[in-house]
């Protein structure tokens, strides 16, 4: 799971796939809402989880729930900022997300269930011809995503004000364990801070649990934080 302070980035399939040769692809929805939403990517017939950050003293300070419909969408998901004391949930209704308490329209939806503009902060959001979000703007920030071969985010690059935040994700070499990752992040050139997990992993290559490690590179000398993900999943 990333840490806000990365604002790194979930993902879910539909194909189940035990034995294959190769691990099953990562959804466009999957890959796109784990971008947007900050939570690890999940493949295979997911039907619903979640994923928690754990601190060294034991205590949650981030969960992140989805629903997910056997095509691939995500019906509802639910995010806590514990350490903040702040959340939202999003249930999917028609082309909108609403607000799962006041049922405002939140989001607006392109095709079946990608993500296409948020109206009340000007954000609209461009995806590729397979479906994958690729940008994001408004009037006073543009970001742009990448995606390896099989859908598993790279990272992103945020433009604001003249200043550049950029992420870049590095994948396990396993490509059965890619949420074995590394993750780099740095404003203008300079580097902010690194994160590694490292993972135990389910049949379907989903991380079951992870321990992950956040060098904050930002303040001197530089602090380094022990966190523990849990992974609940359940499956079609």
């Amino acid at each position: 799971m990333k840490k806000r302070l990365l604002v790194l980035p979930l993902m879910v399939l539909l194909t189940a796939c035990d034995n294959a040769s190769s691990p099953v692809a990562y959804t466009p929805e999957m890959a796109s809402f784990s971008n947007e939403f900050d939570f690890d990517p999940l493949r295979g017939p997911v039907k619903s989880f979640t994923q928690t950050l754990v601190n060294e003293q034991g205590k949650e300070t981030k969960r992140v729930s989805a629903k997910v419909s056997a095509e691939g969408c995500f019906d509802q998901i639910e995010m806590h900022d514990l350490e903040n004391n702040t959340g939202a949930l999003l249930v999917l209704d028609a082309n909108y997300y609403l607000d799962g308490r006041t049922q405002e329209k939140r989001i607006l939806l392109q095709g079946k269930c990608q993500l296409a503009a948020l109206p009340s902060a000007g954000i609209t959001w461009d995806t590729d011809d397979n479906g994958f979000v690729v940008a994001s703007h408004s009037k006073t920030l543009k970001v742009t995503y990448r995606y390896d071969a099989e859908g598993y985010p790279l990272g992103k690059t945020s433009v604001v004000d003249g200043d550049t935040l950029s992420i870049v994700m590095t994948p396990g070499h396993d490509v059965r364990k890619k949420m074995d990752y590394t993750a780099v992040s740095s404003l203008n050139d300079k580097t902010l801070g690194k994160v590694t997990q490292t993972c135990e992993y389910d049949k379907h290559d989903n991380p079951v649990s992870c321990k992950l490690e956040m060098v904050d590179d930002s303040v001197t000398p530089a602090v380094t934080q022990h966190y523990a993900v849990k992974n609940d999943i359940e499956y079609y």
